[in-house]
């Protein structure tokens, strides 16, 4: 990766530090953008009371740097999510699971008042689907969604020899040309054995902060 998209990223995961509110508690989430904002909260000693982790890498990352890591459900409600993306169309719809942390990422999102995307400009895409759509299931399910994915007109790859941090495998699906994420995500959610699906089309990012610069959505207050 190049130093030019590497500081890419650093510029978008500290603008991001602008939407967090001192002494809340905050869900973070999980891959390479992510690790810079973690570092840019680790040097605002004090700006959070704790996060909510989406990941265990970042849960380490998050202890190293002296943040609390809390549960969720000891929480409720949270008023910020930040975390990257694999790709992001102009309707803020996104994919995501490159890391294989797409289920807990999509259970913060959902409980997230606002959920900010940060990422490098070349993850902006008109359609997405030229990322590889990850896809979490139950490994005795691998086989069965795989033809239920194929019969979408993907073409699924197990990810073999990755486990998720729920104990669960990864399908990756290559060839899809994704128009409406919203159905896509609603139809491969009702596949027996599918534990989630990385189209956050549902519930889809409200603020997409690329290179440093807000693309999408409503300015820090």
């Amino acid at each position: 990766m190049s130093n030019d998209q590497e500081n890419a990223k650093r510029r978008s995961a500290e603008r991001a530090l602008e939407y967090v509110e001192k002494g809340s508690i905050i869900g973070v989430g999980t891959g390479s953008t992510v690790r810079w904002f973690i570092e840019a909260l680790g040097r605002e000693r004090g700006l959070i009371d704790g996060a909510v982790s989406s990941s265990e890498q970042s849960t380490a990352l998050l202890r190293q740097h002296g943040i609390d890591v809390l549960d969720l459900n000891a929480v409720g409600p949270l008023g910020l999510y930040v975390d990257g993306a694999d790709e992001c169309d102009p309707q803020r719809c996104l994919i995501k699971g490159g890391g294989a942390a797409l289920t807990r990422e999509k259970i913060i999102a959902a409980a997230s008042e606002r959920f900010v995307c940060v990422v490098d400009a070349s993850k902006r895409v008109d359609v997405l689907g030229r990322f590889p759509l990850p896809v979490e299931v139950i490994p005795m399910a691998r086989s069965h969604v795989a033809r239920q994915l194929l019969a979408l007109g993907g073409q699924p790859v197990w990810r073999d020899g990755v486990v998720t941090d729920n104990g669960n495998w990864i399908l990756d699906v290559h060839g899809l040309s994704i128009t409406d994420p919203v159905a896509l995500e609603a139809r491969i959610n009702q596949i027996t054995g599918v534990v989630a699906v990385g189209l956050f089309a549902a519930r889809r990012a409200d603020v997409v902060i690329a290179d440093g610069d807000i693309v999408a959505g409503p300015e820090p207050e």
